[in-house]
């Protein structure tokens, strides 16, 4: 029985491709190693100079809290959407496109 589960994981896998990496961090990634809940001054000192991933290529934290008017973010996700609201949501560009 421990083969099945085995091969079972092994199908589960997803392959990357081998084009080139993507600039920046995913905003979940950054997101995850503040403490919530923050004040939108303290995310700018702790993690402004992070590149996160954007649909319109990678942009500095600071730049896009920079267009956040929300001074207190209570969750992680009331912070994902507000950030979310300014670069939008959609596919992230790659080298190859």
């Amino acid at each position: 029985m421990a083969d099945d589960d085995s091969e079972e994981e092994e199908t589960l896998a997803v392959e990357l491709g081998e084009g080139e990496p993507v600039e920046g961090a995913p905003l979940a990634r950054v997101a995850s190693r503040l403490n919530w809940g923050a004040a939108h001054s303290d995310i700018v000192e702790r993690e402004g100079d992070a590149t996160i991933r954007t649909p319109d290529g990678p942009r500095q934290l600071a730049d896009v809290m920079d267009e956040v008017d929300t001074p207190y973010f209570e969750t992680r996700r009331e912070f994902t959407e507000a950030v979310r609201e300014v670069i939008g949501t959609g596919p992230i560009p790659t080298a190859d496109e």
